[in-house]
C-alpha cells in the first residue's frame, strides 16, 4: 500500500448523528464560534463546505501541519466537502500574523512551484475522492479584481477593527512600521471565504482574527456566516517553540518511518498529552491510561501510531528496533553509501587525507565547509559512532579504502557511509 493510498482506506460515513459528529470534531479544538451554529448547519444533512487557506510560502511540511489537516480528514470522513485553498495569489502579500516585521513578497511563480509540493505532502492525510476534496486558488477571484473592486472591499471594515488584530497593535504602539498591504491581508483572506461561500473555516490559533474577518464579511455580502474552528500551533521538539523547520525543532512530515518513529521518541513528557490528543485516534481513556505509565511506553504508542498513520505497511518494529540499536550506540544495517571521488583527496594539500568538514559536506550531511565546521563545534557529529569534536581535523584515505569506509552519524539518527570512489 503507498502512501498515498492511506486517505482512502476509512469508508466515508453517511447521516452520523449530529451529536456524534459534534463530539468528533470537538476534539483537541481552541476555538468554535459558535457551536450553536455548527450545530445548525450540520441538523441540515447537507454536506457543509470545509474551507482550509494555506500560502504555500514554504514546498515542506511537517507534523504541525498534520493537525489541521487530520481535523479536515475528519470533516471528509462524516462525508463533508473540505476545500483546500491554495493561496497562491495572497502568498505574495504575506501572512503578518505573529510577524514583527513586513516579510519579504513571493512571485506568484514561487507560491505555486511551493505549492505542488504541499499539496502532494497533502495527500498523505487527506482523502483524494471529488466528493470529499475541492482544490482551489484563490488568483482565481483575486488576480482579475481592479482597484475599483479592492477600494470596494476596503470600504466594508474599518481601520479601527483592524487595528483591534493584537500584533498589529503592538506593532503600531512599538513604533514599528506596517505596511499598507498588511492591513488589506484579512480582507482578502475574509473574501476568500466569500467567493467559496464557505460552512467552516479552519485555521491555527495565530488565524483566529482573519477567519472572523471572513465571518464579518460573509454576513455583509448577504452570506451565512461560517462558522471559524482554530485548533493549537503543534509545540515542536524543544518544547517550547511551535514546531518548525527553521528552529530545527520539526518532524518532518515525509520523513522516512524510522527517522519519524525517533523524532517521536524525543517529544518532551509534558507534550505527550497533546500529541496524543492532535495526531492520533485514540480514545481518551487510553491517552490516560498510556500517561499514568511509563512515559517509555507511552512515547513507543505515540511513535507507532503517528508513523503508522503517514507510513502505511511500515515495519513499526524494524524502526523500533532501530531506535533502540542507535539509542545504545549502535550502527543501524543498511544505511547510505556516499562514493567520494578520489580527486577530492588529489586537490587538497595532502593526497592521503580530506578534511572532516569537507568530508560532512560531500556526505550531503551539511551544505558548506562552514556549517559542518559548527556542526563538529557543537558536538553533533559522530564518527564510527564515537563523538567527534576537531572542526580542523582530517580523514586518512586508508579509512575511506578499507571494508565499511567510514559511517558519519549527525544528530541522533542520520547516518551515511562514505567511501572512496574512483
Amino acid at each position: 500500500m503507498t502512501q498515498t493510498q492511506n486517505t482512502q482506506t476509512t469508508n466515508i460515513r453517511r447521516n452520523v448523528p449530529v451529536d456524534e459528529q459534534l463530539e468528533i470534531l470537538r476534539r483537541g479544538v481552541v476555538d468554535l464560534v459558535s457551536e450553536d451554529d455548527l450545530r445548525r448547519k450540520l441538523e441540515r444533512g447537507a454536506p457543509l463546505r470545509v474551507k482550509l487557506g494555506a500560502d504555500p510560502t514554504r514546498p515542506d511540511l511537517h507534523l504541525g501541519h498534520a493537525v489541521i489537516l487530520r481535523k479536515m480528514r475528519q470533516f471528509q470522513d462524516l462525508g463533508h466537502k473540505v476545500i483546500m485553498l491554495i493561496g497562491d495569489f495572497t502568498a505574495m502579500i504575506g501572512d503578518p500574523s505573529g510577524k514583527s516585521k513586513t516579510r519579504p513578497p513571493l512571485t506568484l511563480e514561487q507560491t505555486r512551484e511551493n505549492a505542488k509540493s504541499y499539496l502532494e505532502q497533502c495527500r498523505l492525510i487527506l482523502r483524494q475522492e471529488p466528493e470529499v476534496l475541492e482544490i482551489r486558488y484563490n488568483g482565481e477571484w483575486l488576480e482579475p479584481m481592479g482597484y475599483a473592486d479592492v477600494i470596494r472591499l476596503a470600504s466594508r471594515y474599518t481601520v479601527a477593527r483592524i487595528m483591534e488584530r493584537d500584533d498589529f497593535r503592538k506593532r503600531f504602539e512599538g513604533g514599528v512600521p506596517i505596511a499598507m498591504h498588511e492591513l488589506l491581508y484579512p480582507l482578502t483572506q475574509g473574501y476568500d471565504s466569500v467567493a467559496l461561500e464557505a460552512d467552516v473555516e479552519l485555521g491555527g490559533t495565530d488565524q483566529l482574527f482573519n477567519n472572523l474577518v471572513g465571518r464579518a464579511l460573509q454576513r455583509d455580502y448577504g452570506q451565512e456566516p461560517q462558522v471559524v474552528i482554530t485548533l493549537p500551533l503543534l509545540v515542536g521538539l524543544d518544547g517550547t517553540e511551535k514546531m518548525s523547520k527553521s528552529l530545527d525543532n520539526y518532524i518532518g512530515l515525509t520523513d522516512e518511518p524510522h527517522a519519524m518513529f525517533a523524532g517521536l521518541m524525543k517529544v518532551p513528557d509534558p507534550l505527550l498529552d497533546n500529541y496524543f490528543t492532535l495526531l492520533t485516534d485514540l480514545p481518551r481513556e487510553r491517552i490516560e491510561a498510556l500517561l499514568a505509565g511509563h512515559p517509555v511506553a507511552a512515547h513507543r504508542e505515540l511513535a507507532r501510531e503517528v508513523v503508522a498513520s503517514l507510513h502505511p505497511g511500515a515495519d513499526l518494529d524494524a524502526a523500533q528496533e532501530r531506535f533502540r540499536s542507535v539509542a545504545r550506540g549502535g550502527i543501524p544495517e543498511n544505511i547510505p553509501t556516499v562514493s567520494v571521488p578520489a580527486a577530492e583527496l588529489d586537490n587538497s594539500v595532502d593526497t592521503q587525507r580530506i578534511s572532516m568538514a569537507k568530508l560532512v559536506v560531500l556526505a550531503g550531511l551539511e551544505p558548506s565547509n562552514g556549517a559542518a565546521r559548527k556542526l563538529i563545534q557543537n558536538r553533533g557529529l559522530r564518527v564510527g559512532g564515537e563523538t567527534y569534536s576537531d572542526p580542523q581535523g582530517s580523514v586518512p584515505r586508508s579509512d575511506l579504502t578499507r571494508e565499511g569506509g567510514v559511517v558519519l552519524q549527525k544528530g541522533k539518527d542520520k547516518f551515511v557511509r562514505v567511501v572512496l570512489g574512483d
